[in-house]
């Protein structure tokens, strides 16, 4: 019997062995050829992208919204409130028997900790800043962003106006702990009217502490106006209005009156003011109330004016009146409870404790701390002037061109314009000033006299002119001296120019398939945000004025900016000479701080 054959002996040889080669590419079948783009003849939308990634920080005096440039909104939004301030480990507030305390505090020390940054610096600790922006940047990186820390480019989005020595605490803060290469800066204002898609606007922005009016000339900042009437004006208010419905509460308040002590929870102001508070619309007539459709509150036990009844008519009519002042009774507390329902809100100043508020009443510290609603205008201090009225003043003070086009791009932004019907308030209380006063500067008893008086003349003029136009009956004297000045030729200069064809023909097809610019009237324009416009600029390869590098600024600080009167960043042209190129364009050296300079 034969044995049985090994495994060498039934394995094939290598020469019958299946190859690699059907995993090859036929030569013969056809082949995509790879296309290289040249920077030369490639097309604009690719030349002027930029492909590698950025990142977009807008920093304000409260949060910190950070995001990747090319998306639509930040990725996160950090507060630097107390309790985001914990160190690690720290529960507290949420024990069970964890309860808050409120202290007794003066108006200017009650928001402190909840701050990044103030614009008197005398108060401020600058390390502190440092610290909680290295904080924020860290959370937003490992919470958010969940990338390496390779080095990328950073657009920061900062107010116009900002020390040195603060705007050098930020930097230093940013350079020494994160891989930023460089850092672009952009001001508010400019990318709120990017982000509108204009590109010249007045940008009024309410803020925490100040109102920040700004006027934008084709992305150039004209002029700026600041007022002290601003987010922070409406809590204390708030504060005010709310102590006035706790008896305990209106006590402390006006004992610490004179002093401005401040005893309540700034988190339970904040909410309620975010949640309850609104403006109402402009008071149609003189005399009456801001707040239209006021309900009259109507009190138990207290009865409605009469006419005198006659006594024949007293008897028969006394069990209809019992049942015609009940019905009266519930009809007008259905009508109060419909028009001006009663709120519910806990309570700032007692934890545990809820007030019953009047909702027409939270429209009070709105229209006292931003319109100064029952002050006069001659008591108010230049840097406390009434949001409206600066705005008209704003608009006042620019160029007609300038005006006509910022007036009707007007764009209300900031923390505080989301409260409901407050931008339609201030548009229409600008509106009203333009139509009383005109575009005179001159105000005051005298001035308004004298519209009067030019109002009367107009106006009797008018009735004049009508009179006159009456037909009459004309003699033929007249119809013969009227036939004489018709064949007298009048002066060159009163004559009807004539109008060229080819020239009216050229400016209707300069002007075809175009819109016609809205100016000269006052239109309100809503943004995307300051943070959107950042990340639009921030996906082109365009240079910005302040382009900081690292090195640079590590080795010189603010000290190494160049000093020059022209930072807008435009090339200038170069002059021929016998070893110059025409048209070079020369590199810039070094940078600048452009707007913060």
């Amino acid at each position: 019997m034969a044995a049985a054959p090994s495994y060498f002996d039934r394995k094939p040889p290598s020469s019958n062995r299946p190859g690699l080669s059907h995993l090859q590419q036929d030569p013969s079948s056809p082949l995509t050829p790879q296309r290289n783009f040249s920077s030369t003849f490639s097309s604009p939308s690719i030349s002027y992208r930029n492909e590698e990634e950025s990142f977009v920080f807008e920093l304000g005096s409260r949060h910190l919204s950070a995001g990747i440039a090319g998306e639509t909104r930040p990725r996160c939004t950090l507060s630097f409130g107390p309790e985001d301030s914990r160190r690690v480990g720290d529960y507290r507030r949420w024990l069970p028997e964890y309860k808050k305390v409120i202290r007794t505090q003066r108006e200017s020390e009650w928001s402190q900790d909840y701050e990044l940054w103030r614009m008197d610096l005398r108060e401020v600790d600058l390390g502190l800043v440092e610290d909680k922006i290295e904080r924020a940047v860290r959370e937003a990186h490992i919470k958010y962003f969940l990338m390496d820390q390779k080095p990328r480019r950073l657009v920061l989005v900062l107010p116009s106006i900002m020390p040195h020595q603060l705007l050098s605490s930020v930097l230093s803060s940013i350079f020494l702990n994160f891989q930023f290469p460089s850092i672009t800066l952009f001001s508010t204002p400019i990318l709120h009217t990017i982000a509108a898609g204009c590109r010249s606007s007045l940008v009024v922005d309410i803020g925490w502490a100040e109102t920040v009016l700004t006027a934008v000339y084709e992305y150039r900042e004209v002029k700026q106006t600041r007022t002290t009437r601003a987010t922070k004006s409406i809590l204390l208010q708030m504060v005010r209005m709310l102590a006035r419905q706790d008896e305990p509460a209106m006590k402390i308040l006006a004992e610490g009156y004179y002093e401005a002590l401040v005893q309540a929870d700034f988190d339970v102001v904040e909410d309620v003011t975010a949640r309850m508070a609104w403006c109402p619309k402009k008071k149609a007539e003189p005399g009456a109330s801001n707040i239209q459709d006021r309900p009259t509150r109507v009190r138990k036990g207290r009865k409605k004016r009469m006419e005198p009844i006659l006594e024949e008519d007293a008897v028969g009519d006394a069990e209809n009146d019992v049942g015609t002042e009940a019905q009266n009774a519930d009809s007008s507390q259905e009508q109060m409870d419909t028009e001006d329902p009663i709120i519910a809100i806990p309570s700032p100043f007692t934890p545990g404790k809820t007030l019953d508020v009047p909702f027409s009443y939270f429209a009070l510290p709105v229209e006292t701390a931003l319109l100064a609603d029952g002050k006069p205008t001659r008591q108010l201090d230049d840097h406390e002037q009434a949001v409206h009225l600066l705005m008209f003043k704003t608009l006042l003070g620019l160029p007609t061109d300038v005006r006509s086009l910022c007036m009707s791009r007007i764009i209300i932004t900031g923390g505080g314009s989301n409260i409901p019907g407050l931008k339609t308030r201030l548009l229409d209380e600008v509106s009203a000033l333009v139509e009383e006063r005109g575009w005179g500067g001159v105000e005051g008893e005298a001035a308004d006299k004298r519209r009067q008086r030019l109002k009367e003349i107009s106006h009797n003029l008018q009735k004049r002119e009508g009179v006159e136009n009456w037909p009459k009956k004309e003699s033929k004297a007249s119809l013969e001296d009227s036939s004489r000045a018709e064949l007298v030729p009048s002066a060159a200069s009163l004559q009807e120019q004539i109008h060229d064809e080819i020239t009216r023909k050229l400016e209707r097809d300069r002007i075809k398939g175009s819109k016609p610019a809205v100016s000269a009237v006052i239109r309100g324009v809503e943004s995307l945000g300051a943070w959107a416009g950042g990340s639009l600029l921030a996906g082109l390869k365009v240079k910005g004025v302040v382009d900081i590098e690292r090195d640079a600024f590590l080795q010189h600080g603010l000290a190494g900016a160049r000093k020059e009167a022209d930072s807008s960043g435009t090339q200038h042209r170069q002059s021929v000479g016998p070893n110059i190129a025409r048209g070079g364009i020369q590199e810039r050296s070094g940078w600048t701080l452009g707007a913060w300079a």
